[in-house]
């Protein structure tokens, strides 16, 4: 049976609009990053068993030394200053600007219609992020003056999403949807925090008239926005140049994603009321009569095909650019992109490692703000917006809950180890790296299982009663 929701005076309640909204919201976040978690964990398992094969080992480092070309007479599209990208740095540097062009169109997003768009809402997921991004820096920053390492303070403030929504997977329908709305919100403001972070502290040697040559391309983007163009292939091309643009100009090339992501109109060329009497005009050339002659394998007349034509072509003009944009990446993004970047990233040689030394320098510094940091500072800060009443609980959960999800943001994988490469990407620097990337693994592994054992402890053993809106 279904239920009508109206207000007192039987108008439809506003209220109820913006929780089905923020609802819908995140169910459609749960189900693109809680997917892609195994594969995100066996492309890493898999790093991590080939870069310690002996034999094989070499082969996997020497892989990503391959220079990547693409050219069109002299010009080389994947070049950095006149020089080729290696694989490596071809990742990390043009599918991660994809990946970071897929942030911005989901920020967008949430902002317009998700959990971004109420404040109420998104208050409280907000303020805990911000203590969550804090803390791990400034014990980062405690554990590293005056040391080799003091750079990397950026490591250990960012959640994965995808893996921190695949542990609330394993649990099932016992975990409060609001508690995922949470988590969800959460990861979203921590990769705002990480784009501004690279923008700010990871550019170099800046040339300032490339700079000027793409914000001119970022504003024929808008104006293209403004115009109504709804050509994907516009805002990809035009996205393509200022990217080429950013790489060349030292400020990193994965800014230009997310700046491009929010040119995208997010309106589509039809309302869906047009739509519908398109569709309807369409369907109603079909006539009854027809019907025995269609429900045969036959080739459609001109006519007929004329009329399919118009309800797919109105199909295609009724989602915004940004939405279909958004959900024709999500399968390369998520089963692609970021496996390749686990995988090209995350093979860490141990062989010829001290086994004390995860606990001790960059890799003891990352650990703690994983673990330790990502803790006190969204369980701490968002204590404290509760008690002060700046924002509600979510809904049928207890601080036990919240304390297990504050050490579920310690899951800081994709984008930590993204700002580890950014932080000690020079040959100098190549044990740094690794001994960060020691790091990050074992404080993402150990905030997981120690999340995953106090949520299957704290949380009622029957389903949560808000458990039905995930259906």
């Amino acid at each position: 049976m279904t239920t009508t929701h109206k207000g007192p005076a039987g108008g439809h309640n506003s209220n109820f609009d913006e929780n089905h909204s923020v609802f819908y919201s995140a169910r459609q976040a749960l189900r693109r990053h809680a997917t892609g978690g195994n594969i995100l964990i066996a492309a890493t398992l898999l790093a991590l068993i080939v870069a310690n094969i002996p034999g094989l080992n070499d082969l996997y480092f020497r892989f990503w030394t391959q220079q990547v070309r693409l050219q069109v007479g002299d010009f080389n599209i994947f070049s950095h200053s006149g020089h080729p990208m290696d694989l490596l740095a071809f990742i990390n540097d043009a599918l991660m600007a994809v990946f970071f062009f897929s942030i911005g169109l989901e920020i967008k997003r949430e902002v317009l219609v998700g959990e971004l768009s109420s404040i109420r809402q998104a208050l409280l997921p907000i303020i805990g992020a911000i203590g969550g991004m804090a803390v791990p820096v400034l014990i980062f920053f405690l554990m590293s003056r005056g040391t080799d390492y003091s750079g990397g303070a950026a490591i250990p403030m960012a959640t994965d999403i995808a893996f921190s929504l695949g542990v609330l997977a394993m649990l099932g329908k016992r975990v409060p949807l609001s508690l995922k709305i949470f988590l969800t919100t959460l990861a979203v403001v921590d990769d705002i925090g990480g784009i501004i972070v690279i923008a700010l502290f990871y550019s170099s040697h800046i040339e300032y008239m490339l700079l000027v040559y793409a914000a001119i391309c970022l504003g024929i983007l808008l104006l293209g926005s403004a115009m109504h163009i709804k050509s994907k292939v516009f805002y990809l091309a035009v996205g393509g140049v200022v990217w080429f643009l950013f790489l060349n100009s030292g400020v990193h090339p994965t800014i230009a994603g997310v700046l491009v992501a929010f040119c995208v109109p997010a309106t589509p060329v039809f309302a869906p009321k047009k739509y519908i009497r398109i569709i309807r005009n369409s369907i109603a050339h079909f006539r009854g009569e027809d019907d025995e002659l269609l429900s045969q394998k036959t080739i459609l007349n001109r006519d007929q095909l004329n009329w399919l034509k118009q309800v797919e072509s109105a199909s295609d003009k009724v989602i915004s650019p940004l939405q279909d944009l958004e959900d024709s990446l999500h399968p390369v993004v998520n089963f692609f992109i970021i496996p390749l970047f686990a995988f090209a990233n995350a093979g860490i040689f141990l062989l010829d490692m001290d086994p004390a030394s995860i606990f001790e320098g960059i890799s003891l510094a990352i650990i703690l703000g994983l673990v330790l940091g990502k803790f006190l500072g969204i369980f701490t800060f968002s204590w404290l917006a509760v008690k002060l009443h700046l924002a509600p609980m979510p809904a049928h959960s207890n601080w036990k809950m919240m304390a297990s999800i504050s050490m579920l943001g310690g899951i800081g994988f994709t984008v930590s180890l993204f700002i580890a490469t950014l932080s000690f990407g020079s040959p100098a620097m190549a044990s740094l790296l690794d001994h960060a990337k020691l790091g990050i693994v074992v404080g993402s592994v150990l905030s997981g299982v120690l999340a995953y054992i106090w949520l299957h402890f704290t949380l009622p053993k029957g389903e949560a009663p808000d458990a039905v809106e995930e259906e």
